[in-house]
């Protein structure tokens, strides 16, 4: 999997058109402490939201991705992009243990995932879990988030 721009099987509604920003450049948004609104994301052309989805997550490049979207974004109505604490030791950055947000979704749902298993998945698939089951988050994308990465 190229984690970098991998979008997932219940993110098809929006791939293409990214009327949404995907799970794969929020990621990025995470490593590089950059807050991007979806106001902002709105704002860029096509050409642009699907450079972002593309752009490479190696440190260089993540560096890079950082100043490329304060430029971006520095005349924007919402202004520029805020920045963020960079994802140092998040939940899903970590292989040894499984972030309780994750096994309580995953049992409300009847499933069962192991430390193990969660060590296994990729880092985009571990991210993508720990959002999409947070408190506030609407959840309509987890049933389909577990069958897809631990199906």
């Amino acid at each position: 999997m190229n984690q970098a721009s991998h979008c997932f099987g219940f993110e098809k509604d929006f791939v293409g058109n990214w009327r949404c920003i995907p799970l794969c450049v929020r990621r990025k948004l995470d490593l590089i402490g950059v807050k991007l609104k979806l106001s902002h994301w709105l704002e860029l052309t096509h050409e642009q939201r699907q450079m972002l989805v593309d752009w490479p997550d190696e440190l260089p490049a993540l560096n890079a991705l950082r100043e490329h979207l304060r430029l971006l974004t520095r005349l924007m109505a919402e202004g520029m992009a805020k920045d963020l604490p960079l994802a140092v030791d998040e939940p899903w950055q970590v292989l040894g243990e499984l972030p309780s947000i994750v096994q309580e979704s995953a049992r409300k749902k009847s499933i069962e995932i192991s430390v193990s298993q969660w060590a296994s998945l990729f880092e985009l698939e571990r991210f993508a879990l720990c959002k999409l089951a947070r408190p506030g988050h609407d959840h309509h994308n987890l049933n389909a988030a577990f069958s897809e990465m631990l199906g």
